[in-house]
């Protein structure tokens, strides 16, 4: 099941305080201003600090975030 868009309207980057945008069909979710990547398991977004995957690191173990 995607993600309902009024919750990706209302998700923020828990450290920087941005909005994010999701990637790779909805697996990450991607705050360009700190660029790094919140995993998104089982429909579930994790948006916690500590499970933030730097961007380079997400398109090395997942391709381009396109």
């Amino acid at each position: 099941m995607p993600l309902q868009e009024e919750l990706i309207q209302i998700l923020v980057c828990p450290t920087c305080h941005e909005g994010i945008t999701p990637i790779n069909d909805e697996k990450g979710l991607l705050c360009t201003h700190c660029s790094v990547v919140y995993p998104v398991v089982d429909d579930i977004p994790i948006m916690l600090i500590d499970r933030a995957m730097p961007k380079n690191k997400w398109e090395k173990r997942y391709g381009d975030p396109a």
